[in-house]
């Protein structure tokens, strides 16, 4: 009986980060000035709660950032960046990497701690993007000559844009698609 009270605890304790970490990003995205008890009344949780699982503002704001940053990484290994073919890959990744950046803006747009998960993170979500295009590539997908470091870049920009413009609130896989497009295509006449 003590070890399912402890996993019960356990699951507790997750369920209440979770709160807290989602309360983060909807309060500091309107008022990045918030107050942790501001934080914790929006997650439903005693200011006690939150004291208790970040020892101040900034652990908190640390997490968040390493979480926004896992479930970005998760959102980019789900699009099977090595093994699936390169355009499948592309697209699969784009809805993906949407959906998140939607949804954990604020957290995603922390400047992240050099030595940090969430840095470390970033550092390996712009390998494998680096991967995925240079399959791409290699498929005749992308001019031999590009620089792929500036694709890359220009993806993100895509991506970017796509977001900030996205009042509609357009799908996922709809805008992946328009950014795929456009990066392999650009906005020249199809010949």
């Amino acid at each position: 009986m003590g070890e399912t009270t402890g996993r019960s605890l356990r699951a507790d304790a997750e369920r209440s980060v979770r709160a807290i970490l989602e309360a983060a990003e909807r309060v500091l995205a309107e008022d990045p000035g918030a107050s942790m008890e501001q934080i914790a009344a929006a997650a439903g949780v005693a200011r006690t709660t939150i004291h208790r699982r970040f020892a101040n503002r900034q652990a908190l704001i640390e997490a968040l950032a390493s979480s926004a940053a896992r479930q970005l990484a998760r959102a980019v290994d789900d699009g099977r960046p090595d093994t699936a073919p390169p355009l499948v890959a592309m697209h699969r990744i784009t809805a993906n990497v949407l959906q998140v950046k939607s949804a954990w803006a604020f957290a995603l747009e922390l400047p992240a701690d050099p030595d940090g998960e969430a840095a470390l993170l970033h550092q390996d979500i712009g390998r494998s993007c680096l991967a995925v295009l240079k399959r791409a590539q290699d498929d005749k997908l992308i001019d031999e000559a590009a620089d792929l470091d500036w694709v890359r870049r220009v993806y993100y920009a895509l991506i970017g844009e796509s977001l900030h413009g996205n009042a509609d609130d357009a799908d996922p896989d709809a805008l992946a698609t328009r950014i795929i497009d456009t990066l392999l295509h650009g906005a020249g006449p199809r010949t």
